[in-house]
């Protein structure tokens, strides 16, 4: 496994006081086709409380993966459901998407959750938005003799002699997703994937490389592309696989608003203004 970048998640807030770990990438530089990556992290309730109130997106998608607590999203579209741990939700906002996430009131014993931004191809923005999640098809968890776990967040993967394909298989840039947990002193391993951009985000524990260096959580390891995936922990560790096809086109970004050109965004923010997301 051959790691050509390194990146800090930091403390940042969003929504209403939300206290998040982010990586941004809205300049298009390492994380092309995802846009920024948000962990949220905590057992303080006061961390989380406000939530994210109705607010609007244009041109982008978001994936969101709970692995504790939960919330209750709502949008535009009549969507209203409770996304718990082990959920996931994908909403390919394209021309626009009116929605809220707040804290589910019964989540008392803390949250540990990511949402994730992946663009979508200049061509495809102002297309209907679509909604989806795993509620009624939770995605598919395989183990290996050793205890490794991989659960198929979107996409499809083969592990543990299995083929685990997940009900999220549309995401813009061919991107898949999956959540990787490995018992302390275990191995995982994976042949390259086909998408040009892998990346791993370590969200619990810490990974071990081959020079006994020892790797943190909230870090994201960029990866050569072609690379096979080859994470060994000591302690035990838990590992986001994001995988995706390079879109190599302008961003431009502007809050929930991210589009090609600035004059799009200019276009967004009178829509907006104008009614034309609708309301929750």
């Amino acid at each position: 496994m051959k790691v050509i970048k390194q990146l800090s998640a930091h403390a940042t807030q969003d929504g209403d006081g939300v206290n998040i770990s982010r990586i941004p990438g809205f300049d298009g530089k390492h994380l092309d086709p995802f846009l920024m990556i948000d962990e949220l992290k905590s057992d303080n309730k006061n961390d989380y409380i406000g939530g994210f109130p109705a607010h609007p997106h244009r041109g982008m998608e978001t994936f969101t993966y709970i692995i504790k607590g939960g919330f209750e999203h709502r949008d535009q579209m009549g969507n209203k459901k409770a996304i718990k741990a082990g959920d996931v939700q994908w909403m390919s906002t394209g021309k626009g998407v009116m929605h809220s996430e707040m804290p589910l009131a019964d989540a008392n014993e803390g949250l540990h959750g990511f949402q994730i931004w992946i663009n979508m191809p200049s061509a495809e923005k102002m297309r209907a938005p679509i909604y989806q999640d795993t509620t009624a098809h939770p995605a598919p968890v395989a183990t290996n003799d050793n205890g490794v776990t991989l659960k198929a967040l979107a996409g499809t993967w083969q592990f543990a002699d299995q083929a685990l394909t997940s009900s999220l298989q549309t995401l813009a840039a061919n991107a898949a997703l999956a959540d990787v947990t490995l018992p302390a002193g275990q191995r995982f391993e994976l042949p390259p994937l086909s998408q040009q951009k892998v990346m791993l985000y370590i969200h619990t524990g810490s990974l071990t490389t081959q020079a006994g260096n020892v790797i943190a959580a909230k870090q994201l390891l960029i990866l050569e592309p072609g690379s096979d995936i080859d994470l060994y922990t000591e302690q035990g560790a838990g590992v986001l696989i994001l995988a995706g096809d390079e879109l190599q086109q302008p961003i431009a970004h502007m809050g929930p608003f991210v589009m090609t050109t600035e004059a799009e965004i200019q276009q967004a923010i009178r829509d907006y203004q104008n009614g034309e997301f609708g309301n929750i």
